[in-house]
């Protein structure tokens, strides 16, 4: 059984950050668009949970800002980290040139829902849950369209004058096209799990650093999200040693918590993280374009992920919505996304690797006791400095602003 054949301007596979900001500002643009989410909601824990102040000015841009911020979340001025036993602040937003200076913590999932609720209200808008994209339609060495898994397991195709793939890091979409893909390399995996927050914590979102550690806790309000860094392909070991020696490695970096972790029962209360860093060499074929992680799968170092795919979102609607709408888009228009994108995404990802590779292997290698190095040391010191790299983490290296009328 299958349903029958549907058409429209855009169909985007993958209802992440860059798929839905994509979406959205297409349907406000004018463009009949329809996005595909394989889950039946956007519940997923340790999905990336950091909006900065690059996306919250986008939100400001659309007039949403306010009823975004009546969320629940969390904000944090300023970014810290303890390296062996000294406290220090490397980062300070209350200087940034944006309407929000601060990084916000809100779940990735209701992010997700209020874009999906105000994209719901222009009727050129569809968004289908539960429904996988699982090929390409090709035609005359063209991407035409998607076939589709529906709910009930149906098969479904999608005619479309763009394919976008939005769908992550695994994502279907660029293996069916045959993109080639670059592994720039990542020497870190990540374990991420729950511990409770208490009203006394204080709430400044902070790293720990001891040798052979590094440990980083988001306030959550009532709870700390946290992460443990190992070394590439170790959680196997991590396992073997067993959940209490995991529980004491927490203890002996962040000693507040060594009361909490008996909360960490077993293994089902650590979720690992494979951490990739890559990009595709071309993100576009005629008749498809991939952004986000489906383009380039991002470090966790400095949570940029999420921001970054958003800044793909907002210049791929900048650059395309007209053509779409009127049907004249060409292939420079998608070679025009790329070529706007790649700088910031390469100068994110060599950043990424240096502090992976010059930082996080090291600390995880050391055996002697840590202290700051003297880069941090100035930083703190200096608090002029800390403005720095606030403006890399808040901002990027090439924040786009919104650029798409609202036609509907």
């Amino acid at each position: 059984m299958s349903e029958p054949d549907l058409e429209t301007q855009c169909c985007i596979a993958g209802g992440g950050p860059a798929g839905m900001m994509l979406g959205f500002l297409l349907a406000r643009a004018g463009v009949r668009v329809t996005v595909l989410e394989k889950h039946k909601d956007f519940l997923r824990d340790y999905r990336g949970d950091t909006i900065h102040p690059s996306t919250l000015e986008l939100i400001h841009e659309l007039g949403l800002l306010e009823k975004f911020l009546a969320l629940s979340h969390q904000e944090a001025r300023h970014l810290g980290a303890v390296i062996g036993t000294e406290h220090v602040r490397i980062a300070d937003f209350t200087h940034l040139p944006t309407t929000c200076r601060f990084v916000a913590f809100m779940p990735q999932w209701d992010f997700l829902a209020f874009i999906a609720d105000h994209a719901r209200k222009y009727p050129s808008f569809s968004l289908r849950m539960e429904t996988e994209a699982t090929d390409l339609i090709e035609e005359a060495g063209a991407i035409a369209g998607v076939r589709a898994r529906t709910p009930t397991g149906e098969d479904l195709q999608i005619r479309a004058g763009l394919v976008v793939g939005a769908d992550g890091r695994h994502s279907t979409v660029r293996r069916a096209a045959g993109l080639k893909v670059e592994d720039v390399g990542a020497p870190i995996d990540v374990l991420w799990m729950r511990l409770p927050r208490r009203p006394d914590d204080g709430a400044e979102a902070l790293g720990r650093i001891t040798a052979g550690r590094v440990f980083v806790m988001i306030d959550r309000g009532d709870y700390w999200q946290c992460a443990l860094v190992i070394a590439k392909g170790g959680f196997e070991d991590v396992k073997r040693r067993g959940i209490d020696a995991l529980r004491s490695t927490i203890a002996d970096v962040a000693p507040a918590l060594a009361d909490r972790v008996a909360q960490l029962r077993d293994w089902n209360d650590v979720s690992l993280l494979t951490v990739t860093v890559d990009r595709l060499e071309r993100w576009w074929r005629p008749g498809l374009l991939c952004i986000g992680d489906a383009a380039h799968a991002m470090s966790p170092v400095g949570g940029v992920g999420i921001n970054l795919a958003i800044q793909d979102a907002v210049a791929a609607a900048n650059i395309l919505a007209e053509p779409l709408r009127t049907s004249s888009l060409r292939s420079e228009h998608l070679q025009a996304v790329q070529t706007r994108r790649t700088f910031p995404t390469r100068a994110t990802q060599a950043l990424q690797v240096m502090i992976q590779n010059r930082l996080l292997s090291r600390v995880l290698a050391a055996k002697a006791p840590l202290s700051p190095p003297w880069p941090v040391r100035l930083l703190s010191r200096l608090p002029y400095l800390q403005r720095i790299p606030a403006r890399i983490v808040g901002l990027g290296f090439r924040p786009e602003h919104i650029g798409t009328p609202e036609r509907a």
